[in-house]
């Protein structure tokens, strides 16, 4: 990407705008990764508790959505060659940028809300409320589950599907060009299981903490098991910047 910085085409506007979206979220996980191996205990202040939790989310949804755009500008250029021209530009990809981000910043903003807590003698962070808060979050979680997960995800397998059916279709006969579709068939696959690896898990995941949070009467150790499997979970998303197609 910095080799090519100059270059002027939509799927690299989108390319930069994921690695900004990768590295801003990157700078915030040493201080999980301090949080969790400390058992728990938070040492850097309310305002990076905020800012560390507020910029996973927008980082997670914002690869989502950029994922999805991607896979638009391919279904154009793959299945629409002709129009592509029209219907795909270096303006449109900046201005479906800049939607994107502001979307899910402003979207995302209910995190910042959430600081740290004392707990006995620990100070906690990322840890989810209680009371009428969690059934706030509840809401919050679906409308993430249905507009930044499951949304996007029936729109790249559209793109997608569309676009295996278009390249074994329009397969020839020279073996070359079959090595090519392959290749290409083989490319999106790999693509949509690193999405789907990523973010599934932790959208599931978190819709049952959720739900376990509300009921009464669980028991200490099934309350830990469902917040070490959340982070496990969570890892898997925030890895997402290691899956993404560079």
């Amino acid at each position: 990407l910095i080799k090519t910085f100059r270059q002027r085409s939509t799927f690299h506007i989108y390319m930069m705008n994921l690695a900004i979206s990768d590295l801003l979220c990157c700078l915030t996980l040493p201080l999980r990764v301090v949080y969790y191996v400390n058992k728990g205990h938070w040492y850097f202040g309310d305002f990076l508790c905020r800012i560390s939790s507020y910029a996973l989310y927008v980082n997670l949804y914002c690869s989502i959505f950029f994922m999805m755009a991607m896979s638009c500008t391919r279904f154009i250029a793959i299945v629409f060659p002709v129009q592509n021209l029209k219907l795909v530009s270096e303006r449109k990809a900046k201005i479906i940028c800049a939607c994107i981000w502001i979307f899910i910043c402003a979207t995302s903003s209910p995190f910042l809300m959430s600081g740290t807590k004392e707990v006995g003698n620990k100070t906690k962070c990322f840890e989810p409320p209680s009371g009428t808060d969690t059934r706030k979050l509840v809401i919050l979680n679906y409308f993430s589950l249905v507009v930044g997960f499951s949304i996007p995800f029936l729109v790249i397998l559209i793109c997608y599907t569309g676009m295996i059916w278009t390249l074994m279709v329009n397969s020839g006969s020279m073996k070359k060009q079959k090595s090519m579709q392959t290749k290409a068939i083989r490319m999106i696959c790999i693509v949509m299981a690193a999405f789907l690896i990523s973010f599934m898990p932790y959208h599931i995941q978190r819709t049952l903490h959720l739900h376990f949070l509300m009921k009464k009467g669980s028991s200490c150790d099934d309350i830990v098991y469902m917040q070490k499997s959340v982070v496990i979970t969570l890892c898997l998303a925030a890895g997402n910047s290691c899956f993404d197609p560079m």
